[in-house]
């Protein structure tokens, strides 16, 4: 048995994690002894006890890891381990990441550069409408949007990236075996398509409401940060936001209604300082250097993050500036835009705070 093998079976023993199989690793030296190992031994390491031990003995032999795998590929699904080079990099450096990662579709190493929005299940239309706008342009600046597919906020999110022809990742709360809610089927197929589908869990796992909040911290150790759109003070939403905080990740909030009740978590968050957002400008301008430092677009690291929020032109022009200053006429020149359209694109620039002017109509970067 290799360790491939071995690992999906752990995964497939209920309450299995990765605290877990280090321990057992540290004490055993591979996944095969794991395994083999007699229950009386199991029972004497520190932390397992008879109830894991038994956890482990029985379900090693319940668990099917070729009908799995049959399965699997039957759905054009990949099962990755932790330990591979194709496990997604942000998750990777959680403290608790899944043994495996059931992935429909692709993570690729651009897909980095993430940032979840999750919210409400009932949601105001106003919410919608924001997350919806939120995923449109994040992924035109180059992100990838993370989100759970459930009702709601969630859909919309992953509906706004498909729109805005980007890269999104949903994580469900079941086996990709499982289309949950069953309306999103058709919006699961085309996640997979400009993305991915993932799961930690078997299969055939059914969704429940345990399975829920473990489905968050890998949400939020998909990504950089974690944005909230609409959530009450009891929303899954806020366990997202809680794990991301402990991953170390930012955490963004759009404010609302003081009067709805689907404001009070993100209003709270606020409070408790996650930062305000209103447009994805407060988002780039806080992730900064670390977005910067791995993001990788069309092959080239970009070298200044702040240029993702930013239309082609605007860019065009944005590129062309740095700490020495550069004449209008030289702008121009360089851009082959009109003087009119730089003349323009640049006052842009200066009203959102990229852009410093200085005498003689010379720019630099702000």
């Amino acid at each position: 048995m290799d360790d491939f093998e071995g690992l999906l079976r752990l995964n497939m023993i209920s309450g299995i994690g990765i605290k877990t199989y280090r321990n057992l690793i540290e004490h055993l030296g591979s996944v095969k002894s794991v395994l083999d190992c007699p229950k009386g031994k199991l029972e004497r390491i520190p932390g397992i006890g008879p109830k894991i031990a038994d956890r482990i003995i029985n379900g090693s032999k319940a668990a099917d890891v070729d009908k799995e795998i049959k399965l699997a590929e039957k759905s054009n699904v990949k099962i990755v381990p932790f330990t591979s080079d194709q496990f997604p990099y942000n998750l990777k450096q959680i403290y608790d990441p899944p043994l495996v990662l059931y992935i429909k579709g692709d993570i690729l190493k651009s897909y980095t550069l993430a940032l979840a929005i999750v919210g409400a299940r009932r949601c105001s239309y106003y919410g919608s409408a924001q997350a919806e706008r939120f995923a449109i342009q994040l992924v035109q600046a180059g992100f990838c949007v993370v989100s759970g597919m459930a009702r709601g906020i969630d859909t919309s999110v992953h509906s706004g990236a498909i729109k805005g022809k980007g890269r999104t990742i949903a994580v469900l709360g079941c086996g990709l075996g499982v289309v949950y809610p069953r309306e999103n089927k058709e919006l699961a197929e085309k996640i997979a398509s400009q993305g991915a589908v993932v799961s930690e869990l078997p299969m055939t796992t059914p969704p429940s409401n345990r399975n829920f909040p473990p489905r968050n911290r890998i949400i939020s150790g998909l990504s950089l940060g974690v944005l909230v759109i609409e959530s009450t003070l009891w929303s899954g939403s806020l366990i997202t936001a809680k794990w991301a905080l402990e991953q170390g990740k930012e955490v963004f909030a759009v404010p609302g209604n003081i009067d709805s009740n689907y404001s009070r978590g993100t209003n709270k968050l606020i409070k408790d300082g996650a930062k305000l957002v209103e447009d994805i400008n407060d988002i780039v301008e806080e992730l900064g250097p670390l977005a910067e430092a791995i993001h990788i677009k069309d092959n080239k690291k970009v070298e200044d993050i702040r240029s993702l929020s930013l239309n082609s032109q605007e860019n065009r022009i944005f590129s062309l500036l740095s700490s020495t200053p550069r004449a209008i006429d030289e702008i121009t020149t360089k851009s082959g835009l009109p003087a009119s359209n730089v003349a323009s694109i640049l006052m842009i620039l200066e009203v959102k705070r990229l852009v410093k002017q200085l005498s003689g109509k010379r720019f630099v970067k702000a």
